[in-house]
């Protein structure tokens, strides 16, 4: 296990892999583990991503005590120093437990794991902002503009909970039952469910569950799909007959929620730049029982394939591309791939689309911006700049009240105020 859990690290961190695609090449080599252990390793592997910065700190501390540094050692030890770190500060695993699974290559360095054991004898930088990005285990360039939006407590908070791992939420396909039937077939197949708190389709597992194994999944009766996610479907208030288009459709897990709200009738246009991610659509949509949709590979150089939608749609979803800061729970490695610069390049690209898909809407039609990250310069100031440039849409209200977040016209979804991803929403209606 400790071979595949370093191996997978290692894939992360230097090659710049995705965390997700080197789990499973390495679990397909692996066939010798068994269930309890392939899991331990998907645990461990993401569980070091999200504390990388806070164990490389604390490691860094440790070893400055007598003048030595991490960098300096052999890469195969500096990543054995890591996991044993890890399951200290992330798993409070005795030391002596942590070198046993660790290995021998780190018992010369086990006073510098008794130190990490008491973290509080290593003192913080001084300089708060990095004191800050140690504590959460965040890049300092992402410490820096979550303390200057949201503030330094917040931000702690936030990261707190995008450090642990997400929870595992399906939505009930109201095409094949209610979420109480599906709740019943769940229990009734031994798993642990509970009803969502906010989406009133939503279904969260208590327990740990292969639910690409259930019966229910099989047969079309739910999506994986996190919560705040149904509730961006939830916002565009889609209807049976109308004219509803997913703009940044992907693989279409906002699509399947629009056709159950559509009860199949209507007309649904997925579009995406990328083909072969609405490929991926259509087995779910098969399993689904979604039949009225479409599937449109729209390029960005040209508005040919949807310029019969002009002044059409009763609904455009614009799920935009964007840094995802809001999904690091799911996407750990992603803190480190990202940077500053990367991030700003978003908004411009983001205005563009809106802009470009909201000439679909026709008048009394309602617009739907949506993102998955919690930065201002990709939501409000998206959605201010593009109500400044096109007098002819007002705000709308995102949410029923009856959810419980409020009346307004946007909504910011919070992993450690709300239990989901981070989402921003916004409605607007063309006058």
């Amino acid at each position: 296990m400790r071979t595949a859990v370093l191996e997978i690290y290692e894939e992360v961190r230097r090659e710049g892999a995705r965390a997700d695609q080197a789990l499973q090449r390495a679990l397909r080599r692996e066939k010798q583990l068994r269930s309890v252990e392939r899991r331990a390793v998907s645990d461990a592997v993401y569980g070091l991503l999200r504390l990388q910065g806070r164990i490389d700190h604390l490691l860094a501390a440790a070893l400055r005590t007598r003048k030595s540094a991490l960098e300096k050692l052999a890469t195969p030890t500096q990543h054995l120093l890591r996991y044993a770190a890890f399951l200290i500060a992330g798993e409070r695993q005795s030391v002596a437990s942590a070198v046993g699974l660790a290995g021998p290559e780190v018992a010369p360095w086990q006073w510098a794991l008794e130190l990490i054991a008491e973290p509080a004898k290593l003192g913080a930088p001084a300089d708060p902002l990095e004191a800050l990005a140690a504590e959460t285990s965040l890049p300092r360039w992402m410490a820096k503009l979550w303390s200057e939006q949201l503030g330094p407590e917040e931000t702690r908070a936030l990261a707190a909970a995008l450090n642990q791992r997400a929870p595992l939420t399906v939505r009930a396909n109201l095409l094949k039952n209610t979420r109480e039937e599906l709740i019943a077939s769940l229990r009734a197949e031994g798993s642990r469910v509970e009803p969502t708190r906010l989406s009133p389709w939503g279904v969260i597992f208590t327990g740990r569950t292969n639910v690409f194994a259930l019966r229910a999944f099989k047969a079309g009766r739910f999506e994986v799909q996190d919560e705040g996610s149904q509730l961006i479907a939830l916002a565009c208030e889609a209807r049976p007959g109308q004219v509803v288009v997913d703009a940044c459709a992907g693989a279409g897990g906002k699509t399947l929620a629009l056709a159950s709200e559509m009860r199949n009738k209507g007309r649904l246009v997925a579009c995406d730049r990328d083909g072969r991610r609405l490929d991926e659509l259509r087995p779910r949509a098969r399993r689904d029982g979604v039949h009225n949709w479409e599937a449109r590979t729209v390029p960005e150089s040209s508005d040919e394939r949807i310029a019969d939608l002009g002044g059409n749609a009763d609904v455009v979803l614009v799920d935009a591309p964007c840094s995802g800061l809001g999904a690091l729970r799911r996407n750990p490695d992603a803190r480190w791939r990202l940077d500053a610069e990367e991030v700003a390049s978003f908004p411009p690209r983001q205005k563009e689309i809106l802009a470009r898909y909201a000439r679909l809407v026709k008048a009394g039609g309602r617009l739907v911006y949506a993102t998955c990250s919690i930065n201002r310069a990709e939501n409000e100031e998206v959605r201010a700049a593009f109500l400044a440039a096109h007098p002819q849409f007002e705000p709308a209200q995102a949410l029923p009240g009856s959810i419980g977040l409020g009346e307004g016209p946007e909504v910011h979804l919070l992993p450690h105020r709300h239990g989901t991803d981070g989402f921003y929403i916004a409605a607007m209606r063309r006058r």
